[in-house]
């Protein structure tokens, strides 16, 4: 079973504050926590945690957070021989957070702007031999649409993970497989205003429409809802115990879906082993840390080995 992702790696710097300062000022007391982000590199640790082979491209920068990201992946069994290393600074996200939950968020992408068609092209062997391609939407839109292309192309299954979302060019559509957008994320892809009127069924179809694939709608504790050919289905969500951090959910969705669809399970099924991965994941602070391993979300499902 082997994935390819194509997506993003980011060094996320968030520091917790009594309060945002005004401009001009100083704020202190503050508590800061780097970690390691990026949709791309997150679902390729999810992946292989789950025990798919995954070979990741995405790019970062000759500077200490590449370096620790490479090292990263070393030890988290991700193959990154193609990653690209960047004339730009790895990507570093500066949040800060309120108590009371509000942050603000300012991003240089660095790195992830070199990733261009060239990268992709390089990269097309292992999309070739893979059972799914994952592609992400923090990286150029040329990485974006090369990759998409090199899976068809190759015959590979493409799954998109469409975020952050913005409207796709009419061409792309038809290079998706597997579309799995959230309820904010669906409106943004399809182009409509925020009084679309539309609700969570007729937006998954039209999604599903315009790729001639699937769409998977995900909903949270709502669950997702599944569109194909055949009509539109709903699986139920998976219960947490305690919800404690959802950052990381969508990516290991992503990447549980992924796993599941490679391993050949049908649609239904393998959303199912992903509402479980991503209820797993909301119980734990952190992203990288809280990704299940196969042990772990078989425990959670009830599958004995």
């Amino acid at each position: 079973m082997k994935i390819a992702v194509v997506g993003s790696y980011g060094a996320g710097l968030t520091m917790r504050v009594p309060r945002s300062p005004e401009a001009g000022e100083t704020v202190s007391g503050g508590v800061f926590q780097p970690g390691p982000g990026g949709k791309g590199s997150n679902q390729a640790i999810g992946a292989a945690r789950l025990g798919a082979e995954v070979s990741l491209l995405t790019a970062v920068g000759d500077d200490d957070f590449g370096r620790a990201a490479r090292a990263l992946w070393r030890s988290e069994g991700v193959g990154a021989a193609h990653v690209l290393t960047a004339r730009a600074p790895t990507m570093v996200g500066f949040i800060l957070v309120e108590p009371s939950g509000e942050n603000r968020i300012a991003i240089a992408p660095g790195a992830l702007d070199e990733l261009d068609a060239a990268a992709v092209a390089a990269f097309e062997p292992e999309i070739a031999s893979a059972d799914i391609l994952v592609v992400s939407m923090e990286i150029p839109e040329e990485a974006v649409a090369a990759a998409l292309r090199a899976g068809r192309r190759t015959g590979t299954r493409t799954l998109l993970n469409p975020a952050p979302a913005r409207p796709l060019p009419a061409d792309l559509w038809p290079l998706i497989d597997v579309i799995t957008p959230n309820q904010t994320e669906a409106p943004v892809l399809l182009g409509l205003g925020a009084g679309h009127g539309l609700g969570d069924e007729e937006l998954v179809t039209a999604l599903r429409d315009r790729t001639g694939g699937a769409a998977v709608l995900t909903r949270g504790g709502g669950g997702a809802l599944v569109a194909r050919p055949a009509g539109v289905t709903a699986v139920p969500p998976y219960p947490a115990e305690a919800v404690v951090d959802t950052t990381g959910a969508g990516d290991s969705f992503t990447a549980a879906l992924a796993v599941a669809l490679a391993e050949g399970h049908d649609l239904d099924r393998a959303v199912g082993f992903a509402a479980a991965a991503g209820s797993h994941t909301v119980t734990i602070a952190g992203v990288v840390p809280a990704l299940p391993t196969r042990d772990q979300l078989n425990a959670r499902i009830g599958i004995t080995r």
